[in-house]
This record gives C-alpha cells, sequence and structure tokens, in this order.
C-alpha cells in the first residue's frame, strides 16, 4: 500500500481466499514472535494515544492560554509540542526496530524451509521447473508472506485502534463536526477507488514492459548471449531492439507518474473539501458563540487522521488477502511431496563392496502435474516474457500446406524397459548404443535421482530404496554429460567432494586426473576462479576437474557418462591409464563413446531403445554381427573417433 492506496498487483484472475486453515498455518510462523508482536501492539496504542494529544494542546493553547494571557501555561504547553513529537518519533524508531525483527525473522524462517525442502526434490522437479519461478518463491513470495505478519496485521489494528480513538474524541469535542466530516467520505472512497484501479492497470503495464525489457538484457548479457552477438555481428539490431522495449518502459512510466500526481491530487482536493466544510460549519457556530476556536483547529488536524485510518482500514481485506496468497504460494512448494524419499527406517550403507545389480528394471517419466507448481501470472518477470526476442509466440509453420513431420527416432514413452545385468566390484560396464538409446537415464537411476518405475536396484544386495540418501551419495561417484563448476577457485570446486581433504590428497587427485600441471601453470595455481559454470576454462579442462574431484571422493561404484569426450588423444591416453588405477576394486559403469573404453571393458552392454539387445565382450559382439558389429564398423573402424553417447 502507498499512502492508503490498494497496490496489489496479482493477477485479476487470482482471487484470494483467506480460510481458517490457512489462517491458523500463518500463525504457526507468526508464533515464535508472538512476545515481539504484543509489544508492537502496545507500542501502536501508546502511538496513537499521543498522536491525540497535540490537536488538544493547540486547543487548549488557542481557546485559554492566549486568551488569559498565561505564560506559565504556554511555556508548558511549548514543552510539550515538542516533547510529543519527539517521544512519538523515538517510539516510531523502537516500533520499526521491532517490526523489521519480526519481519526479518519469519523472511529468515520462511527461506530456510523451503530451501531445504526444494533441495530434497527430485530431479524430475528440477527439469519441469523454471529457475525463475523458484527464485519467486524464496524471494517475492517469502516477502509478500512476511508482509502479511508484519505490516498488513500490524497496520489493521494500529488503523483500527487510531478510527475508534479518533471518532471517541471528535464526538466528544463536536458531534455535528464529526458528522459533517464523515458524509464526504464516499466520495473519498470513489476518487480513489477509480483512480486508483486505473494507476493499478498502468503500474501492471509498466512491469510487463520491465519485465520484456529484463529480459533482453538476461539474455544477451550474459556470457553466451554476448558471444552469439558479436559472431553474428547483430550489435546495431540489439541497440534498437532495446531502444524499443526501454522507451515503452519510459512512456508508461510518465504515464503512470502523471495519474499517480492526479490520484492524490484528487486525494487532497476532497480532503480539503472536508477541512472546509468543517472551518465553514465550524466558524457559523463560532460566531454564533457555540464554539470555540480552538476546537475548530483541533477538530482539522483530526480529520487528516482519520480520513488516513479510515482508508487503510477500507484497504486492509484486500491487503491481506493479498498477502495470504504469497502464503499460499510459499505453502504449495512445503507440501509438494519428495518422490525420492527415505523410509523411516532406512539402513545406513557401510563397508560398501559395490556389487551393482538392476534386476528387472524399467523407467519412464511420469507426465502427471504432480508434484510439480502450478503456473503463476507474475507481472515484472522474465518468466512472463513467452519470446525474449521476438515478444510473442511461436507457432509451428506447415510445409506445402502440412505441418512437417519429424522422421523415426528413439523417442517413446517408456524410457527404460525391462533392463537387467549385474556387475561386480573391479568390473567396468560399458554402455553403448544409439543417441536416446536411455543410456544416461540408466546412469542416473543408480545415484537414485529418479527411481525405476518397475524392478529394483541393489547395492550388495540392499535395495536402493531401504538404504538413506547421504549414504548412498557417498559410494557413487558421478561425472555427467555437462561439466558444472561453482564460480569460485579450483580448489573449493575440488574440496566439494571431500571437505576435509588435505591440500595434498587434493593434488593427488588432479595429478590422477592429469590436470595437476595445467593448475600450476595458473597464475593463481588452485586458487583460480573458474568463472560463470567453469567458462574461463576449456570443454576437456573442466572435465578434467570433475573427474579429479570425483577421484577426490573415492567412490565405490564409479559412474562416468561421456567423461572423457572433451579431451585430445594425448589428455585421453593419461586419463585411461589414471583411470584403471582409480577403476581398481570398483565398480565402473561407463557409457563408452571412446574405443579404448570399449576394449577395455569387461562387459558391453548394447541399448537401443530403452532395451538391452546385445551383450558380451568386444570380440563376442563383433563376432555376432548384430547393432554393435553396425556401429563399431560405422563409428569406430578406420579411425579412433568417439561413438556419441547422448543416452
Amino acid at each position: 500500500m502507498v499512502h492508503g492506496f490498494p497496490y496489489s498487483l496479482s493477477s485479476p484472475d487470482e482471487k484470494p481466499k483467506v480460510t481458517r486453515g490457512l489462517l491458523k498455518r500463518v500463525m504457526g510462523y507468526a508464533r515464535p514472535y508472538t512476545r515481539l508482536i504484543l509489544v508492537m501492539f502496545a507500542i501502536t496504542i501508546v502511538v496513537a494515544g499521543l498522536s491525540l494529544l497535540m490537536p488538544l494542546i493547540l486547543r487548549q493553547l488557542i481557546d485559554v492560554t492566549l486568551k488569559e494571557r498565561n505564560l506559565s501555561q504556554l511555556w508548558w504547553l511549548v514543552a510539550a509540542l515538542v516533547a510529543l513529537p519527539l517521544a512519538t518519533s523515538s517510539l516510531t524508531v523502537l516500533l520499526r526496530r521491532i517490526n523489521a525483527r519480526v519481519g526479518e525473522g519469519v523472511v529468515y524462517d520462511l527461506r530456510v524451509a523451503l530451501f531445504s525442502h526444494l533441495q530434497r526434490m527430485a530431479l524430475n522437479f528440477f527439469t519441469n521447473t523454471k529457475v525463475g519461478e523458484l527464485m519467486s518463491r524464496l524471494n517475492n513470495d517469502v516477502v509478500g508472506a512476511q508482509n502479511a505478519i508484519s505490516n498488513t496485521m500490524v497496520g489493521i489494528v494500529s488503523s483500527f485502534i487510531q478510527t475508534v480513538a479518533l471518532l471517541i474524541v471528535m464526538f466528544s469535542l463536536e458531534w455535528r463536526l464529526t458528522l459533517l466530516s464523515i458524509v464526504i467520505l464516499p466520495l473519498f472512497l470513489v476518487a480513489a477507488r477509480n483512480l486508483g484501479r486505473r494507476l493499478q492497470n498502468i503500474a501492471r503495464e509498466q512491469l510487463d514492459f520491465n519485465a520484456k525489457m529484463n529480459a533482453v538484457m538476461h539474455e544477451l548479457l550474459n556470457i553466451s548471449g554476448a558471444l552469439l552477438v558479436k559472431l553474428f555481428g547483430r550489435a546495431k539490431t540489439e541497440d534498437e531492439r532495446f531502444k524499443e522495449r526501454a522507451a515503452a518502459v519510459r512512456d508508461s512510466g510518465v504515464r503512470r507518474a502523471v495519474t499517480g500526481m492526479l490520484f492524490f491530487a484528487s486525494i487532497g482536493l476532497i480532503s480539503a473539501i472536508g477541512v472546509a466544510l468543517v472551518y465553514g460549519l465550524g466558524g457559523y457556530l463560532v460566531i454564533k458563540g457555540s464554539l470555540t476556536i480552538g476546537t475548530i483547529v483541533a477538530m482539522a488536524a483530526y480529520l487528516g487522521s482519520l480520513y488516513s485510518a479510515l482508508q487503510n482500514l477500507t484497504n486492509a481485506p484486500v491487503d491481506f488477502a493479498t498477502s495470504m496468497v504469497s502464503f499460499e504460494r510459499v505453502f504449495e512448494v512445503l507440501d509438494l511431496p519428495h518422490e525420492i524419499a527415505e523410509k523411516p527406517q532406512a539402513l545406513c550403507l557401510q563397508d560398501v563392496r559395490g556389487v551393482l545389480e538392476l534386476d528387472d528394471v524399467s523407467f519412464k517419466y511420469s507426465r502427471a502435474d504432480r508434484g510439480l507448481l502450478k503456473d503463476v501470472k507474475r507481472f515484472g518477470q522474465m518468466q512472463d516474457v513467452v519470446a525474449v526476442l521476438s515478444g510473442g509466440a511461436q507457432t509451428e509453420k506447415p510445409v506445402n500446406g502440412e505441418t512437417e513431420k519429424a522422421p523415426a527416432t528413439q523417442a517413446r514413452e517408456q524410457v527404460l524397459d525391462h533392463i537387467s545385468f549385474r556387475a561386480e566390484p573391479g568390473q567396468l560396464v560399458a554402455l553403448v548404443g544409439p543417441s536416446g538409446a536411455g543410456k544416461t537415464t540408466l546412469t542416473y537411476l543408480i545415484p537414485r535421482l529418479y527411481d525405476p518405475t518397475g524392478g529394483r536396484i541393489l547395492i550388495d544386495g540392499h535395495d536402493l530404496r531401504d538404504v538413506t540418501l547421504d549414504s548412498l551419495a557417498n559410494q557413487i561417484g558421478m561425472v555427467t554429460q555437462e561439466t558444472f563448476l561453482f564460480h569460485d577457485t579450483i580448489r573449493v570446486n575440488m574440496l566439494y567432494a571431500d571437505p576435509d581433504a588435505t591440500q595434498a590428497q587434493v593434488q593427488s587427485a588432479a595429478k590422477a586426473a592429469n590436470i595437476h600441471d595445467f593448475i600450476m601453470g595458473l597464475p593463481q595455481g588452485y586458487d583460480t576462479v573458474v568463472g560463470e559454470r567453469g567458462y574461463r576454462l576449456s570443454g576437456g579442462e573442466k572435465q578434467r576437474i570433475a573427474l579429479a574431484r570425483v577421484i577426490l571422493k573415492d567412490p565405490r561404484i564409479l559412474v562416468l557418462d561421456e567423461a572423457t569426450s572433451s579431451l585430445d588423444s594425448e589428455s585421453e591416453a593419461l586419463i585411461q591409464e589414471a583411470l584403471k588405477r582409480v577403476m581398481t576394486g570398483r565398480t565402473s559403469i561407463v557409457i563408452a563413446h571412446r574405443l579404448s573404453t570399449i576394449l577395455a571393458a569387461d562387459l558391453i552392454l548394447v541399448m537401443d531403445r530403452g532395451q538391452i539387445i546385445e551383450r558380451g565382450t568386444h570380440q563376442e559382439l563383433l563376432a555376432r554381427g548384430g547393432l554393435y558389429a553396425r556401429l563399431y564398423e560405422t563409428q569406430f573402424h578406420g579411425s579412433k573417433a568417439g561413438l556419441p553417447a547422448n543416452g
């Protein structure tokens, strides 16, 4: 709310509903701060009481002190005119301090609860949820929810107390002037509602234009976007595009400023009419001798406070309901089920040998909305922009009057179909097959990023669903297709595997991954910042750091998804030699894309359309003359090129 104006920017089709259950749950977050909230209410009552004294002092000064020429009383009243604002200001500062403690405390509690809950959501949740929406829940909605407790509730109580006290004092002073001041209130509310709605629409429009402008900046001012602009020489085009978006923001800002001024001018005019009526009738009564000048001055002073308090009360239900919408969005996240959850008495894996077995495993991605966030219209945020550059939705264009049909691919509903195999400690199992065959999805089931929809996966005879997630994660080391490094130093990125590792252990892992000499050649060595997502490093350098990180973890089961795809031949040879040492005694599952990996495998599993259609050693599969032999002939024969493995 801004100066008594209902300034909710929620979607017009969003109808806030305040239920008893919602209120009870909201009060649960306010309960730890009950004592502070009660202190806030007490201070609010005192401040409201002090605000009532000032007009009474002015009335006494005009009607009695000056008329009687009482110097002693004059100085006491002057002192009171100084002391009252001083006391009010001090209490207001204290009130703001307590309000901030309550508000920031609620924000802290909600953010920690949300972040902790989101950290334990299944991978499927993150692949189907926009990052911007999660940031909104953690930032905008949390702050909106906090307003309900620390601002809106206090504001409602404060305005109610102030309104009741003002009306009591005003009626006791002069009931006729009080009734007259209330008569013009409908005009006040009509003007506030009509102009306020117009200002609200312009503000929503401005936020929408801001969203489109911010989306362009977000797309073009990151590393990848800036590189693309330079490579295609589109700087001038993007300048014009940004000018157009920025101009829309500028023009809507002007309209908002003018309309806002009209709004406040209208409110001021109607307030002035109320004051004029009070002075007119009051003056008439003074002339008739039935009212004092001091009473008129006091009534006029009370009038402004009364209009403000009544307007706040009028808007309070809207403000409170809007805040409840934010709480609902927060609770929606907290109520999302954890698809990958631990059993109450889950087993902690210890002394793991690393026997991995997949028993008739099937898997398909769920299409249901269960466990996902509902779409929310948010003005002023980048996810509201359908298409960033064109600014509109793109439709599929027909080819020769018909929609172009996609060729036959690996696309299917059942991603994995009755997969069974067993890997012993010290064995290297290679997964081979065309892109989209399901290889990467299979590796994601091993650390339980997903649960199979059929069958089971066992480690040392224990079903993964029966063990604790932390102990499972400690036993599995995985290097994924897309290497991710934090925007931090190489040392910090490597220590993510084992925060207690010594520098000697870090260097040993880096040497095993053939990256130590490169790191030492950098000006800051292991303290070199790798940049956003490791962008300052080449693909091969990032992959070797990621491999070193997994080596430092020292897991019993090693999963490598294209872990050496970005290495040159020399680096690959050194890495393969290091992997032989690392894999010794461990169970290793590798998506094979290099000939050397396939030749070293104890077991090769050939996948196609989610099924294992061939299994055996390299020579056995070549002799069979099936899919593996055809892949080998087209991809490997006559070269050392790798087999694409986007599973």
